[in-house]
C-alpha cells in the first residue's frame, strides 16, 4: 500500500501538460507502428502509380515481401516513429492547451463541438509545423524500392536517389535545397490538417457526448468512436494527402529537366490532368484499412494513458474548480476586488510557477 501511495505521489507531482505530452507520445508510437506496413503501401500507391497501383494490394505485398523481406514493410518506419511521437504528443497536448486557453480567454464560450473543432484544428497545425521535416524524410525513404526498375515519369526513365537512412536523407535534402527543401509540401499538409484534425476531434468528442455515463469507460465504444471520427475526417481531406506525397518525392525525379517548384493547386491539377482524378484518391481504400485501427488504437491508448497518469477528465468538477480559484487569484492580484489578498502569493503558484504561465492553465 505504501508503494502504491508513493507511486501516486510521484505521478501527481508531474505537471498536467507533461502528463499529456507523455500520453500523446506513447500513443503515437504504438498506433503508427501497428499500421506501418499499410502506410508504406499507401505511399507507394500515391507516388508509384504504374509500378504498384496496377498490381493491387495483394500484389504489392507479395512484391515487397519477395524483394525486400519483412523489414521492407517497415522501410521509413524509423522516421515515422521519430516523427509521430513528438507529433502526437504535441497534437494531443496542444489540443488540451488550446481548449483551456480558449475557455480561459473567453469565459462565456460554450463547451461543445465548435470549441473542439477550433482547438483540434490549431493543435493539428502546430504539430505539423514542428515535425514536418521528419514526415518528408519518412516519405522519401518509403518511396525507395529495393530491386525496382527505374521509375517512369511521363514515359521517361529516371534514376532513383537512394538514401542510406534518416540522417543521410535529412542532410542531403538540406544541402540540396536548404530549409525550404525540408518543408516542401507543407502547404497542402496545413490545408489538410486543419480541417482533418478539427473534424476528427469534433466527431470524436460529439460521439462521446452521446455515450451513456455508465459506458464512458467502455474501450469498445472508444474504438468505434475513434474509428468513425478518423474515417470521416480523412475522407474529406484525402486528395491533399496525395498532393503532399507527390510534392515530397517530386525532386527525386532528377533526370526530368523541368521546374518542380509547383504550388498545391498546380500540383493537384497536374495530377488530375496527367494521371486522372481517380489518382487523387489513390490508396484511399488502403487508408480505410489503416485509419480504423490507427485512430481507434490512438484514442484508446491515449485515454488509458491519461487514466494511469491520473489526468483529470475535463468534465470533472474539481478541475473546473481549480481553474475558477486561479482566476479569482488573478483578479485579486490585479486589484479587481475589494477582498483582502496575500500579496506574497501574487505571481506564484504552489509549484512556484508564474500565474500567467501555461502551467497555470492546467
Amino acid at each position: 500500500m505504501a508503494e502504491g501511495e508513493e507511486k501516486n505521489g510521484i505521478i501527481d507531482s508531474i505537471p498536467l501538460f507533461a502528463k499529456e505530452l507523455i500520453a500523446g507520445g506513447v500513443t503515437g508510437g504504438i498506433a503508427k507502428t501497428a499500421v506501418a506496413p499499410l502506410e508504406r503501401i499507401k505511399i507507394l500507391f500515391q507516388t508509384r502509380r504504374d509500378e504498384f497501383k496496377r498490381i493491387g494490394l495483394v500484389g504489392s505485398i507479395n512484391k515487397i515481401g519477395k524483394t525486400e523481406g519483412l523489414m521492407g514493410f517497415y522501410r521509413g518506419n524509423g522516421a515515422s516513429v521519430a516523427r509521430i511521437v513528438p507529433y502526437a504528443a504535441l497534437h494531443y497536448m496542444a489540443y488540451e492547451e488550446y481548449r483551456r486557453w480558449i475557455i480561459f480567454g473567453f469565459p462565456d464560450t460554450t463547451r461543445g463541438p465548435l470549441l473542439d473543432l477550433v482547438a483540434g484544428s490549431f493543435a493539428g497545425g502546430t504539430a505539423v509545423l514542428f515535425t514536418y521535416p521528419l514526415d518528408l524524410v519518412r516519405t522519401k525513404l518509403a518511396y525507395q524500392v529495393v530491386g525496382s526498375a527505374k521509375a517512369q515519369v511521363n514515359a521517361i526513365p529516371v534514376e532513383q536517389i537512394i538514401y542510406r537512412g534518416i540522417v543521410d536523407c535529412f542532410s542531403r535534402t538540406y544541402r540540396e535545397s536548404g530549409a525550404r527543401g525540408l518543408y516542401r509540401g507543407v502547404a497542402p499538409s496545413l490545408y489538410g490538417i486543419f480541417p482533418y484534425a478539427g473534424l476528427k476531434f469534433y466527431f470524436y468528442e460529439e460521439m462521446k457526448r452521446h455515450v451513456p455515463p455508465e459506458h464512458k469507460q467502455d474501450i469498445s465504444l472508444k474504438l468505434v468512436c475513434g474509428s468513425v471520427a478518423g474515417l470521416l475526417g480523412q475522407t474529406l481531406t484525402y486528395p491533399l494527402d496525395v498532393v503532399r506525397r507527390q510534392m515530397q518525392v517530386e525532386r527525386l525525379y532528377s533526370a526530368v529537366k523541368e521546374d518542380t517548384r509547383r504550388g498545391t493547386m498546380q500540383t493537384l491539377f497536374k495530377i488530375a490532368r496527367e494521371e486522372g482524378w481517380k489518382q487523387l484518391f489513390s490508396g484511399l481504400s488502403i487508408n480505410y484499412l489503416k485509419v480504423v485501427p490507427s485512430v481507434a488504437i490512438g484514442f484508446t491508448v491515449y485515454d488509458i494513458m491519461k487514466l494511469h497518469l491520473r489526468v483529470p477528465p475535463r468534465e470533472e468538477p474539481e478541475a473546473e474548480a481549480v481553474t475558477t480559484r486561479k482566476r479569482k487569484m488573478i483578479f485579486k492580484c490585479q486589484g479587481n476586488t475589494t477582498e483582502p489578498v496575500d500579496k506574497s502569493r501574487c505571481g506564484k503558484q504552489r509549484d512556484g510557477g508564474p500565474l500567467n504561465s501555461r502551467v497555470m492553465l492546467t
